[in-house]
């Protein structure tokens, strides 16, 4: 009786999971579309849109990019969360979303482990200290200088986790206090930096870096452990005068919890591929000063685990409250 029963069970599990694998061979039949949790023009779009090129080609099919920017990444990372299992929607993200917001927030709408199927990481990247021309300081070590004379007189914005916790870290290590303005974008920031209605922001070279060569912002310094050959001359800003300093971010894709494993595997295939392709490399990866960085879902797994310890470290070090 007993083995008759297993048999039957056995047979409902496989019958249950037939048409997700039949799903999943003929997938993606349709659009699929990358949810990205900043705005148009940030590196995270940038590098999500440089992939829905890739993944498009590949499969012959539309990939359709969505930002949904706002709320630190809350608006698309619950978006995605809540979406159909099925392998059409993808989360195109940061370490902000999913391993910083936990720290940083008491309560999340989404839950950065349990409602997501991790896809890969997509790339690794430093940080770039910009100031306006007309700035007084010209160096890192000047600017540190500045803020200990008068100390919150001066102000640094964010538009992302990283971008805010680049600051934080730099106002614990240097010994100085500044004002934090949050905004829902580094490149909302940017404009206001360049309007002078902020001091200083450390954002990603995608946004920061075209201003500087443009003339219309100052580098200080990179917030790398090594000077980026998009820039040789901007010294780290450890090297700059605030020794030991660093800290970079990170891209991944996800897709919904309980999207089935077949689909997180070609998807996984999918986005390798393109991040790997001679087209990404030129059009994002070498642009921006990005490293290729993929993995299988389980490193991804891993990975977030082990940034997201480090991340909850920094932000205990530097005092931050959760919001």
């Amino acid at each position: 009786m007993i083995r008759y029963r297993s048999l039957a069970m056995a047979t409902a599990i496989l019958a249950s999971a037939g048409p997700l694998l039949v799903q999943a061979q003929g997938f993606p039949d349709k659009a699929i579309t990358f949810v990205v949790p900043f705005a148009a023009g940030t590196a995270t779009d940038q590098i999500a849109r440089t992939l829905a090129n890739g993944v498009g080609a590949e499969t012959r099919q539309p990939v359709i990019v969505d930002n949904k920017a706002g709320a630190s990444g809350f608006i698309a990372s619950q978006n995605v969360a809540k979406a159909a299992p099925d392998g059409y929607t993808v989360l195109i993200t940061t370490n902000t979303t999913h391993a910083a917001n936990e720290h940083l927030f008491k309560k999340l709408p989404y839950d950065p482990v349990k409602d997501f199927a991790p896809i890969t990481a997509l790339g690794k990247g430093g940080q770039i200290m910009v100031v306006s021309p007309s700035f007084p300081a010209k160096t890192v070590a000047e600017f540190v200088a500045l803020a200990k004379k008068e100390p919150g007189k001066y102000s640094f914005g964010s538009g992302s986790s990283s971008s805010r916790m680049a600051g934080e870290l730099l106002q614990q290590m240097a010994g100085i206090k500044l004002l934090h303005v949050p905004y829902k974008s580094n490149t909302l920031a940017v404009t206001d930096l360049l309007g002078g209605q902020i001091s200083m922001m450390i954002t990603d070279t995608a946004t920061g870096l075209p201003q500087v060569k443009a003339g219309k912002l100052r580098a200080l310094g990179m917030s790398s452990a090594r000077r980026s050959p998009l820039a040789p001359d901007v010294p780290t800003i450890s090297e700059a005068g605030v020794k030991g300093y660093e800290m970079g971010y990170w891209f991944a894709a996800y897709a919904p919890a309980r999207t089935p494993p077949a689909m997180v595997k070609r998807l996984n295939e999918l986005l390798v591929k393109a991040a790997r392709s001679d087209a990404a490399r030129t059009g994002f990866y070498e642009p921006t000063g990005t490293e290729v960085y993929t993995t299988s879902p389980e490193e991804l797994a891993k990975f977030q685990t082990a940034e997201s310890q480090k991340w909850g470290r920094i932000v205990t070090a530097a005092g931050i409250e959760a919001e």
